[in-house]
């Protein structure tokens, strides 16, 4: 596959980052045949680990297409993690922009450069609790309808068990093994040409995160969960249970004080 421009600051993270990342974690990459060789493409990849994200980036590096992340755009602004920022063409993301589509802006002018964007359209670590990919955010399948670009599905698997989310400290013995495996593209040819309401979004979110999903199973050789951890969801189950204990709690506590003064009054 050819190997596009990739510039100082990229081989520059690759000189700092990748001696680390051959150390600790053995490799089980496939589906690099999948990795567009040329023209604008999006990866959407699942997310379940702090280290991820590195070990990501060197699987698509080898492929040749090096990926450009969304981050917010605060990290762009200072020192030397903006300037490794701005230098290895990572994309800034307006969080308070009003336009939900102008929020993606850049991103949707890196696609038509020619360049690749990565997504994690769950937006943050899974919170699933065997791992699984959660709901996603509509932001890929923003830029993805906007463009027609290819929408490439990767599942990742192995830096969790190196950094399980949200742990402090890594889990370095026995060596892990990042699994990659990347599918051919998604296919959103039916949602072209339609008004992106949100019914359209989340429809074809729910397409790209089933795909996703789907090549999870191959590497874990299991099938996930019917319906996908939904966080929103379980927020409201959690404020109804909590609603609802009060609510309990309120009526033992009235129920003990109709006790007590039905007892005081017997005792007079």
């Amino acid at each position: 596959m050819p190997r596009r421009r990739i510039g100082f600051w990229y081989r520059f993270a690759a000189v700092i980052c990748k001696p680390p990342l051959v150390v600790l974690i053995k490799r089980d990459w496939r589906g690099m045949e999948h990795i567009p060789a040329e023209g604008g493409f999006i990866t959407v990849v699942n997310h379940n680990s702090h280290v991820d994200p590195f070990a990501y980036a060197h699987y698509q590096y080898n492929a040749g297409r090096v990926p450009r992340f969304l981050a917010k755009s605060g990290l762009f602004k200072k020192g030397f993690v903006g300037a490794a920022m701005r230098g290895t063409g990572q994309i800034p993301v307006y969080r308070e922009s009003t336009d939900a589509l102008s929020a993606f802006r850049a991103a949707i002018d890196a696609v038509e450069r020619g360049e690749c964007v990565a997504f994690y359209p769950e937006g943050t670590l899974t919170r699933d609790p065997n791992g699984w990919p959660m709901t996603g955010k509509t932001g890929a399948a923003r830029v993805a309808l906007q463009t027609k670009c290819p929408v490439i599905p990767v599942a990742q698997w192995g830096a969790n068990e190196l950094l399980p989310p949200y742990a402090k400290k890594p889990n370095l013995f026995p060596r892990k093994t990042h699994h990659v495996l990347a599918g051919p593209p998604v296919d959103l040819s039916r949602f072209y040409g339609l008004e992106m309401t949100p019914e359209v979004l989340k429809e074809a979110t729910e397409v790209i995160m089933a795909a996703i999903t789907r090549q999870l199973e191959q590497i874990r050789g299991e099938k996930a969960p019917e319906t996908p951890y939904d966080p929103r969801r379980e927020r409201i189950e959690q404020r109804r249970r909590t609603q609802a204990q009060t609510k309990a709690q309120a009526q033992v506590q009235v129920q003990a004080q109709t006790e007590g003064r039905q007892a005081e009054g017997q005792s007079k």
